[in-house]
């Protein structure tokens, strides 16, 4: 974005940016477990014919024949007619509202949280910008921002956060900080790796205490990748952030369903929230609560 253009102008082209990245972020939450899963499956799949073959029976593992499917092919398609999504019904928020919330074929109702996200997505970006401005710092805040958006959809779907998003972020912040953007590197690189370890050992002496496990190496990652981009300084933060959240999300659900109906919820949009709190205000939240101590 040109750096020379008026707040305003600047606000609404990181909207309406925004807006089309959120569009993308719905893609991705979609469409990228089912690409993971088909992945596993087929390395399943491979493995299990190399293990029981015969030294007179091994031959080429040829995959099945199926249809392409990635983050761009097919196009986005109706899941109840099945019906290609025209360019004129994948405006972002708009076309949503145009269309009442129904397919313009079957009239199946289209989930309100697909245009929710993308006005999120938008709104999120226009605060990036407005804190950090068209610079290197709000540049990589965005990507940051959005990564976070794409991994907590896929927690809140599937439980999973996906080493494909977090690992590349965790390094990503760590180059980041070469040059101190958002902080110096001895503290991003001592964040990672407590980010990491913190969670891991209350993952242990929970498993060691009750025989389950209470969250997935998914969430380790996730920690290691903000305090690899925020420094070890923000870990109590975004701790103390990620839990109250949490604990609120839980005794909510408590309270709606009973306890025979109690479900394991994921942990990862808590850190996500945490995260990005911490991006966009962590020194001043930091010294609120330090205060209230």
């Amino acid at each position: 974005m040109p750096a020379d253009l008026p707040l305003p102008a600047l606000l609404a082209a990181a909207l309406l940016f925004g807006l089309l990245v959120g569009s993308f972020l719905n893609v991705v939450i979609y469409r990228l477990p089912v690409q993971l899963q088909r992945a596993w499956r087929q390395e399943a799949l491979t493995w299990h014919d190399e293990l029981t073959a015969t030294p007179d029976s091994l031959a080429p593992i040829t995959p099945p024949a199926t249809e392409t499917f990635n983050l761009v092919v097919p196009r986005s398609r109706c899941p109840a007619c099945a019906t290609p999504i025209s360019a004129r019904d994948n405006i972002p928020v708009l076309s949503w509202l145009l269309l009442r919330g129904r397919c313009r074929h079957c009239a199946a109702p289209i989930a309100l949280r697909y245009p929710l996200l993308e006005l999120c997505t938008g709104l999120l970006t226009v605060a990036v910008v407005a804190q950090f401005g068209p610079t290197f710092q709000g540049l990589v805040a965005l990507l940051f921002t959005w990564a976070l958006i794409a991994l907590a959809g896929i927690d809140l779907d599937h439980q999973l956060l996906p080493d494909v998003i977090t690992l590349p972020l965790l390094w990503l912040g760590l180059l980041v900080n070469l040059g101190g953007t958002f902080t110096d590197l001895p503290s991003a690189v001592v964040g990672a790796a407590a980010g990491y370890l913190v969670l891991w050992s209350v993952y242990w002496l929970f498993r060691l205490a009750t025989g389950r496990e209470g969250m997935g190496y998914g969430d380790f990652k996730l920690l290691a990748a903000l305090c690899a981009w925020l420094g070890w300084q923000q870990l109590p933060l975004l701790l103390l952030v990620a839990s109250l959240a949490g604990a609120l999300y839980g005794t909510t659900a408590l309270l709606i369903r009973r306890p025979a109906q109690q479900t394991p919820f994921a942990f990862g949009p808590f850190l996500a929230l945490a995260g990005w709190l911490a991006l966009m205000w962590g020194k001043a939240l930091s010294g609120w609560y330090g205060m209230l101590g």
